[in-house]
């Protein structure tokens, strides 16, 4: 059991500002350490944290990166957690959003923060033909930022609230429309070599991050980019995902196990060919 952070430790005190807006019920208790456990494990797993690392936390305003940030703050608080914590929030220009509602929340937490105002809105909207999704360009633009305001701060490391779906979907769209199979890392250093993408909540189900960020009141703020085209690829697939799974209990769970659970002597990549014997791999 690790000592959790003294009360008078910022972090501790941000930790306990925030749940003390959380419901005083079982059931949210639960959601929490069960949050928590997951995102533990997978820190642990993929040896992410480290004595002196500091976290540049991605806070787009969405549930996603507030159940994140809510996560870690709990690991920290508990002791579980080593590395510090900054969270960044990249305004992106886009019209209508509401600047002034994250350095509040952040503020009134005591969570350290950084604003970068870039606008990436105006160059995606005019790089992008007509008809074409903006998501691969506002991706590049966006970590391209990310990844130097990390290096500005010293951190070692941006973490990003992508969760289970996520990467259940970007599975099958590679597949579908990429001809490879790959989802997302937990765990990826940078082509430079100087700062790694982490992602401890990938294991994790997106409805649990919606109840979790829901009870506590986190103020949502809805992306006018990407979110604001229909059709996309992304949107389709989870979609057929979501009826999938409608069919077959335990779809998410077993898909996401799966990706967990490789064989490589079983594809048809020369690259991963092994001489180790086994069975066919197959399904009856």
């Amino acid at each position: 059991m690790a000592d959790g952070l003294p009360l008078s430790d910022p972090f501790a005190q941000a930790a306990r500002r925030l749940f003390a807006r959380a419901p005083d019920s079982a059931g949210f208790q639960r959601l929490r350490r069960r949050l928590a456990r997951e995102a533990r494990s997978m820190i642990e797993t993929w040896g992410m944290d480290a004595p002196g690392a500091r976290w540049l936390v991605c806070l787009s305003g969405g549930k996603d990166s507030h159940a994140l940030l809510a996560i870690l703050l709990d690991l920290k608080a508990q002791g579980f957690l080593k590395a510090d914590l900054l969270a960044c929030n990249l305004d992106q220009g886009q019209p209508g959003f509401p600047k002034e509602t994250l350095p509040a929340w952040l503020s009134e937490l005591g969570v350290p923060f950084r604003i970068e105002t870039r606008d990436t809105y105006s160059i995606v909207t005019k790089k992008v033909p007509e008809g074409a999704t903006y998501c691969a360009l506002c991706s590049r633009l966006r970590r391209g930022h990310l990844y130097r305001v990390a290096r500005e701060e010293g951190c070692s490391a941006i973490v990003l609230g992508h969760h289970r779906e996520d990467a259940l979907e970007t599975l099958m769209l590679n597949l579908a429309h990429g001809g490879r199979l790959a989802a997302m890392p937990a765990k990826l250093l940078n082509d430079a070599g100087d700062v790694t993408v982490l992602r401890p909540l990938i294991s994790t189900a997106e409805a649990d991050l919606a109840r979790y960020a829901a009870a506590l009141n986190c103020p949502i703020i809805p992306c006018d980019l990407c979110g604001s085209q229909d059709g996309l690829q992304r949107q389709v697939m989870k979609a057929r995902l979501e009826a999938w799974a409608r069919e077959v209990p335990g779809l998410r769970e077993n898909m996401a196990r799966a990706l967990a659970n490789v064989r490589p002597s079983h594809l048809l990549d020369p690259r991963l060919a092994s001489d180790e014997a086994g069975d066919d791999g197959t399904v009856p």
